[in-house]
This record gives structure tokens, sequence and C-alpha cells, in this order.
């Protein structure tokens, strides 16, 4: 089951590297070389100029060095329960796609490592595969389905990463000028950054750290410790449980809605505060100070000394909204 791609695409599929624990694999010197694939079922996609399939271990890494596009898809887990096969396909514009004799396509076996690599595979293509150890220096990353492990992602120049699902343990994701974008993101740590772009989430979960210079920072729906920081862009965050929160704008307006229900002590900062009535603020105390303005208070009997919200924006607003959990979903009518 392979997704089809706009003319140009460099395809990967992956049942591997996420498979069933103890599978054991034989994999051939051709199979490592990346050979490709004989049987006339072989085929990944139907414009494919090239293709492969690998038969590797069900757990070990993806690395990738590539001047186009990224996805990322997992194979059907039903067609491959064994999680032991990768599939790769190169779909060129006009049935031609430049550059494929530098294309290296190998499983180090030892390293458990597939190794996707190229430095002059024509631009306007795009690779899919799973488990990922990405760098880009052009191409967009774009995982579509969930991606189960340990991620680090690293795009520059203008490329965007847009992710549907991660889960793992660690996800490390930086991009310079391009939109980073995850829909779940479910972690025990994560840190995202990016130095010109915007980074919007949807649902995170786990200790998230998020850092931008000049892009701005939307989080639709937080789930523990959440730390954020911009120099120049806005923040705007819907803490749906708590854990702890820090969120920092140097230059820029900090947004942050929350549940009636949440149990929070809040300390807001900035040129301005500006709190909703509906938040049901208790014990909130006003403090003014070298031109800035300090708002604390309590959220359901919170402790000071528990979970709180910590909100900083020397130059700019802090808003502090009530929002329900269903309003935080952004259901259209």
């Amino acid at each position: 089951m392979f997704g089809r791609l706009s003319p140009g695409a460099l395809q990967v599929r992956a049942g591997a590297l996420f498979g069933a624990l103890g599978t054991r694999t034989r994999v051939s010197d051709r199979e490592r070389r990346g050979s490709a694939p004989d049987g006339p079922g072989a085929g990944l996609a139907r414009a494919a100029v090239r293709e492969w399939t690998l038969q590797v271990s069900p757990f070990g890494r993806l690395r990738t060095r590539l001047p186009c596009h990224l996805v990322v898809r997992p194979l059907d887990a039903l067609a491959h329960p064994d999680g032991d096969r990768v599939q790769v396909a190169v779909c060129g514009v006009g049935r031609e796609a430049r550059g494929l004799d530098s294309l290296q396509v190998e499983y180090d076996a030892a390293r458990q490592e597939m190794a996707i690599l190229s430095d002059d595979i024509d631009p306007r293509a795009s690779v899919e595969s799973q488990k990922l150890h990405v760098q880009t220096k052009g191409g967009n990353v774009n995982c579509l389905g969930t991606i189960y492990g340990n991620v680090d992602i690293h795009a520059s120049h203008h490329s965007t990463v847009t992710i549907d699902k991660l889960q793992g343990s660690c996800v490390n994701i930086s991009t310079e000028d391009g939109l980073l974008k995850v829909k779940y993101l479910y972690t025990e740590s994560s840190f995202l950054t990016s130095a010109a772009g915007d980074i919007a989430l949807g649902n995170v979960h786990g200790n998230i750290t998020l850092q931008s210079k000049m892009g701005n920072i939307t989080v639709d729906s937080s789930s523990g410790c959440l730390k954020a920081s911009s120099q120049q862009g806005a923040i705007d965050v819907y803490v749906s449980q708590l854990g702890e929160v820090a969120l920092t704008s140097q230059e820029g307006a900090i947004t942050v809605k929350a549940p009636s229900s949440l149990r929070a002590y809040l300390k807001l900062s900035g040129i301005e505060v500006v709190v909703d009535s509906e938040a049901q603020v208790q014990e909130m105390a006003k403090d003014h100070e070298g031109g800035h303005v300090t708002v604390t208070g309590l959220m359901n009997q919170a402790s000071r000394h528990e979970r709180w919200i910590n909100a900083v924006a020397p130059k700019g607003t802090v808003s502090f909204k009530h929002q329900s959990w269903f309003q935080s979903l952004k259901l259209q009518d």
C-alpha cells in the first residue's frame, strides 16, 4: 500500500525498524547493497524509475542525506507482520530523475542502519521511509501516519518539517527558516527548535522544549511539562493538563488558555497583563515595577509550590484566557 506523490518523487516505505522484538533476518550481500528487485510484483509505485526492497532487522535506524523532499510512511502491518522490509522507489518527472547513479541505498546489518544517501539526485524528488535520523539541505520532510521510536531531524534553509503523529522516547527536530509542524506528539522528552520558522504543534504529551528566535510558537493542547521561548515571535498555548509551564517571549506577546478545571499557580509578567474574567483566578494580586506588570493568582486552590504557569513577555502583552476542551478542538462549522 504505497501512497502516490506528485511527479518527481523518491519514495521509501518501511515495515522495518519498528517490528516485533526477536525477529531474525538473514540479509544477503545483494540486499545489503540495495539491489533493485527482480520480480514483477516488487514494484512500489506506478511511476517508479527505480525500486528496491531490502530485508532488514525489525529494529534500527534510517540515515538519509538528500537534496530533495523526504516523506516517511510505514508499510501495511497486516501485509508485513514481521516488520522486516524496507521498500524504496524513485519517481522522476517524465519517467526521468537525474543523479540516480550516485544514489546509495544500503543496509548495514552490524549497525542495524538503513542508509539512503545522495548529493546529486534531482532536487525535485521526495523520499519516504521510517524511523529517522534525517538531514536535508533543501527538500521538505513529510512524515505521514504514525512514526514510532526516537527521531532526529535537521532541516536547513527553507525546508519544512511536517509530521502527522510521533511516539517515542526522545525527539529532536530543528529547522532554519521553514515551518515545523507536528499534529500529535507523544514522547518522554522532545526538543524542537527553529531559527526563523514557526513551530505549530497540535496535541503534545510529555516533557516538551520549544525554541524559536524569530518565529511564532503555537500549541493547540499541552499535557505535561512545557518550556517555550521566542526572541521575536508570539506564543499561543492551550494548557489542558498541567505539569510545569514556562513561557518567554523577549519581544512578542504571549497568550495562555486553560479550562476552568485546571489546578495551577499563575505568574504572568509583561508590559500589560490581561486576565479573562471567565478564568476564575483566586487570590489575584497585581504588582507594578519598572514599567512592567506582574499578576499572580491561583486556580482551583492550587498551592504556590506545586504546578505552575509562568509567562514572561518583557516587551509584550501576556493574556490569560478561559477556554474549554471542546473549544480547543477548533472544530469547523
